[in-house]
């Protein structure tokens, strides 16, 4: 829905237009592409089929399972971004001539002294930024999102009022490659995969039960843990080293640090204002903290504690006005 109001916004500002279809997965319902090249036909416009399959497996869902079994809880939607949509995507519609990559994600570029900046969509409950804040700031340059002054229901009616039906009308809010949850997903992926059971500790060491992988938990976790205590307990931490599951309070779940690495920079430091604001999950408020970059690690001290980050998911730095200026990978906190 969202790229078809993108498409016929730019179609109906006069723009030279070369739509295109990314194939991800396995074709379903081969009804869907015929759809839309009907659609794009009564634009006057050929649609391009490009057959990603094999890269999308190879580029991210290979690396989301083996960031699973590793320890990590990895955000695929944010690489897939840099990697596929901006990466792979790009390069071919480059090569067919295109000047421009328009997409319809709900953000915002714009441009100061030719320098181009990813700032928040006007719609808050959609803002993509943070799935797109690892694109290198110089491919954002040539992007167009025509969906950044817009709202998800402005869009909807958008389409309706050019009585144009999307193919595929039920929106994807968690991730795309998975239909039930993660862990059902790996497992069928790995029917074979040792399942490496453990130990679950509290902070103070003390032995409450077994695991069944670490794997299969997430920082924050309190349900499915199968361990009885007279408080709440929730994951803090996955000891990969000793596969060994940690477990602690509520306050125990609360940091006051953050490191991040693989930093993809999006305005020099020396003009980040004073006041910067910090989010490290997608359906999180930023909050206000202080980052140091050494290098390629980027050093995060929020002012308020927060739920410790999950290391493998993204780190993204913004203005008070919504402006990105920097992002990189979340890693485990070496303090």
């Amino acid at each position: 829905m969202d790229s078809l109001a993108s498409l016929l916004m730019l179609h109906n500002s006069g723009n030279d237009l070369l739509p295109f279809h990314a194939r991800f997965f396995p074709q379903k319902d081969k009804d869907t592409e015929q759809k839309l090249k009907n659609i794009c036909n009564d634009l006057g416009l050929n649609l391009h089929i490009l057959d990603l399959k094999q890269e999308f497996e190879q580029l991210i869902i290979r690396p989301f399972i083996n960031a699973y079994m590793s320890g990590l809880t990895p955000n695929p939607c944010a690489l897939c971004n840099r990697k596929i949509k901006f990466g792979l995507i790009f390069d071919h519609v480059k090569s067919l001539g295109a000047e421009y990559l328009a997409t319809g994600h709900y953000a915002r570029i714009l441009h100061h002294n030719s320098k181009p900046s990813l700032w928040r969509g006007a719609d808050s409950s959609k803002d993509q930024s943070y799935f797109l804040s690892l694109v290198p700031p110089d491919i954002l340059g040539k992007t167009i999102f025509p969906l950044h002054e817009t709202t998800k229901k402005h869009a909807q009616e958008y389409l309706s009022q050019k009585q144009v039906s999307p193919p595929v009308r039920k929106e994807s809010n968690e991730i795309c490659f998975i239909e039930n949850d993660y862990r059902s997903f790996i497992d069928s992926m790995m029917p074979d995969a040792p399942q490496k059971p453990g130990l679950i500790k509290t902070i103070q060491g003390e032995t409450l039960g077994t695991h069944q992988g670490l794997w299969k938990y997430t920082q924050g976790q309190r349900r499915g843990l199968n361990i009885a205590h007279e408080h709440p307990l929730y994951v803090t931490e996955k000891d990969i080293v000793n596969n060994t599951l940690i477990v602690g309070s509520k306050q125990d779940t609360l940091t006051s640090t953050c490191h991040a690495h693989n930093l993809n920079i999006h305005l020099d430091p020396d003009l980040w204002p004073s006041e910067i604001f910090v989010q490290t999950r997608y359906r999180q408020k930023a909050g206000p903290a202080s980052v140091e970059l050494d290098q390629d690690l980027m050093k995060i001290k929020f002012y308020n504690p927060r739920e410790i980050p999950a290391p493998g998911q993204v780190a993204a730095v913004y203005s008070g006005q919504g402006q990105v200026l920097a992002a990189g990978i979340i890693i485990q906190d070496q303090l």
